[in-house]
C-alpha cells in the first residue's frame, strides 16, 4: 500500500528528498494509508483495522529500531505497536510469502524481459535441481514448459522449506500465547539455513542481473529525475495539488507539515499517472531543467 511510483527506485528517490523531513519509508507510509489517509467513513479516518493487523504491518521485516520513520513514529505515539518486539506468527507468514513470491517472480520476469538467459540460471541453488527433475520427468519439453515446471518447483520447494522449519520451531518452543513468540527474540515463521545460503545466492545474482543491469539503470534514471522534479515543484506550488488535499495544507505546520502532505500525494501515484503529470508540467515549461546525470 505505501509503494511509491517506480517501485523501490521511488521510495529511494522519495527517502532522499524527505530527508530533511523525518525521510520516507513505504512500510510506514502503508500505516499512515490505512490509519489516517483512506478516508471513506463517517466515524474515523483510516479502515479501523485491527491492532494485531496494523503490527503485522508496522514490522514486516521484523522489530523496529530508532529512528523511527515519521509515519510510524506518529502513529506510534497515539496506538503503541510494541515496536520493540517480533509480529504475530500470522504476520510472519506474511513477510516470509512476500519474500517467496517476488524472488520467483523476479526469475520469471528477468527471463521474460531478457535480462538474462535460462542457461544462466541453471547453476543457481534450488533452481538447478528443480531442472534437473524435469529433465528426467519431461526429456523433450520446450523451453518455455520447462522454464515454467522448474519455476513452479523452486516456488514449491520454498514453500516446504518454510513450513517444514517453522513447524520443528513452534513444536521446539512450547508457545503459550502469542506473546511468547513476539519475546521469542527471533521469527518463529523461517527458512531452513540451507534454504537461507540458497536464497542469499539467488538474491546475489538478481541484484547483478537484473536490478543493477544496464537497462534497468537507465530506467531507475529516468524514473527518478521525474520524482525529483515532481515533488520539489509541488512543494514550492502546493496550491495546485488537488482539491482533496487542500484542507491538509490548511493545518500544515511548517514546511516539514506541507513536504509530507506532499510526499503522501505523490507517493499515491501510479507509474503512469506520474509520468503524465511530468510530462504534462515539462510541456508547460513549469519544471527546472533537469541536471545532467553527471551533476546529479
Amino acid at each position: 500500500l505505501g509503494h511509491t511510483p517506480f517501485g523501490h527506485t521511488g521510495e529511494d528517490a522519495l527517502d532522499d528528498l524527505m530527508s530533511p523531513h523525518g525521510g520516507f519509508d513505504h512500510n510506514a507510509q502503508a500505516i499512515r494509508i490505512v490509519t489516517e489517509l483512506e478516508r471513506h467513513y463517517a466515524d474515523f479516518d483510516g479502515l479501523n483495522l485491527t491492532w494485531e493487523t496494523l503490527e503485522g504491518i508496522a514490522k514486516h521485516n521484523g522489530p523496529v529500531s530508532s529512528p523511527l520513520p515519521y509515519a510510524l513514529s506518529s502513529y506510534n505515539e497515539k496506538h503503541d505497536l510494541q515496536l520493540h518486539t517480533h509480529a504475530s506468527a500470522e504476520a510472519q507468514v506474511a513477510a516470509l510469502a512476500d519474500d517467496i513470491a517476488y524472488n520467483n517472480h523476479d526469475l520469471h520476469d528477468g527471463l521474460r524481459a531478457g535480462l538474462f538467459r535460462d542457461q544462466e540460471i541453471e547453476d543457481l541453488p534450488i533452481v538447478r535441481e528443480a531442472l534437473a527433475a524435469v529433465d528426467q520427468r519431461y526429456p523433450t519439453l520446450d523451453l518455455y514448459r520447462r522454464r515454467h515446471e522448474a519455476l513452479r518447483r523452486v516456488f514449491g520447494a520454498m514453500v516446504e522449506d518454510v513450513i517444514t522449519e517453522s513447524r520443528k520451531c513452534l513444536n521446539a518452543g512450547a508457545f503459550a500465547s502469542v506473546d511468547d513468540i513476539r519475546h521469542f527474540g527471533a521469527p518463529v515463521i523461517q527458512f531452513s539455513d540451507e534454504m537461507v545460503a540458497a536464497l542469499r545466492e539467488i538474491k546475489c545474482f538478481l541484484f547483478k542481473e537484473m536490478y543493477r543491469a544496464p537497462r534497468v539503470m537507465e530506467k531507475r534514471a529516468e524514473v527518478t529525475r521525474i520524482v525529483e522534479a515532481l515533488f520539489p515543484y509541488y512543494l514550492a506550488n502546493p496550491e495546485e495539488l488537488p482539491a482533496r488535499w487542500q484542507g491538509d495544507l490548511a493545518s500544515a505546520k511548517g514546511q516539514t507539515g506541507i513536504a509530507r502532505i506532499v510526499a503522501d500525494y505523490i507517493a499515491g501515484m501510479t507509474d503512469r499517472f506520474a509520468m503524465g503529470a511530468y510530462s504534462d508540467l515539462q510541456a508547460q515549461g513549469r519544471l527546472l531543467k533537469p541536471q545532467s546525470p553527471a551533476a546529479s
